[in-house]
């Protein structure tokens, strides 16, 4: 959709995005091809978009193929797809994205993945829902904010590595596609965004797992310039806590920041059964 296209649009429907609500809508036609291109829907896949907006990333998924199942928090954008969306592989959930049930709109038993434009409002919640569900995305193709994909592809060390560095990292081969000016959206945000590609690991952690991971992290990383062990001894008795890291490999007065995601792996499979 060009600039031009989506501004007739709003007038007509005497729309006013909402800041709050991250309504920042994709007008370079060049990187909506790309997207598309990149994430190569074949016919009859599963497709889970979150915040589809008018449409744009929707109606290049669906000519390629693919069945989309949209969630969309706005009413007024909700009912104007409903309205010119006309096709049987399009399902939309009217609903809040980090909070709809997910598994429950999706056909079950089969893979899908996730590609999207995530409303820079919802991105680290709804990753963070995708990465807990007990059947993940096989691949997710998301355009971010860029400091959010720096996040998410951090590597161990960096200033940028995180609990949802970590927690992203034990599922996915995480990375940055590329960078995205905040010239190509309308209206234009106040930072530059990021595609990036969540590719699947052949084997990933049992749900279980995850959850200690995340826990555990969270916990570290909100005192990340300390020295691991005092933030984890509050979570867990400490000679459970010695023990652990001792097997995991990690000293007492490593920092959050300087631990990989396979020792954290490792100090979560440990502290889950001790």
């Amino acid at each position: 959709m060009r600039k031009a296209d989506l501004l007739k649009i709003l007038a007509e429907l005497d729309f006013h995005p909402g800041k709050a609500l991250g309504q920042n809508f994709l007008v370079d036609g060049n990187l909506l091809d790309f997207i598309v291109r990149t994430g190569a829907p074949g016919p009859g896949e599963i497709i889970l978009e979150a915040g589809p907006g008018f449409g744009v990333l929707t109606r290049g998924l669906l000519d390629a193929g693919a069945e989309v199942y949209a969630i969309e928090y706005d009413h007024r954008l909700a009912a104007y797809l409903r309205r010119s969306i006309e096709n049987d592989r399009f399902h939309l959930t009217e609903g809040d994205a980090c909070k709809v049930d997910i598994q429950a709109m999706l056909p079950p038993d089969r893979p899908f993945r996730s590609i999207a434009n995530l409303p820079y409002a919802i991105s680290s919640i709804f990753i963070g829902r995708l990465l807990e569900l007990p059947r993940p995305p096989v691949q997710m193709l998301f355009m971010l904010q860029k400091e959010m994909g720096e996040r998410l592809a951090a590597p161990v060390g960096s200033k940028d590595y995180s609990s949802l560095s970590v927690r992203a990292q034990a599922l996915y081969d995480t990375r940055i596609l590329r960078k995205v000016p905040k010239q190509v959206f309308h209206p234009q945000p106040e930072v530059d965004s990021a595609l990036v590609l969540f590719e699947l690991r052949d084997r990933i952690p049992p749900a279980e797992l995850r959850t200690e991971l995340c826990r555990m992290t969270r916990c570290a990383f909100e005192q990340r310039r300390k020295m691991i062990y005092k933030p984890l001894s509050a979570l867990y008795p400490r000679d459970i806590l010695d023990a652990a890291l001792e097997k995991a490999g990690i000293p007492l007065e490593t920092r959050p920041d300087n631990v990989p995601v396979a020792s954290y792996l490792k100090l979560a499979e440990l502290l889950l059964c001790p």
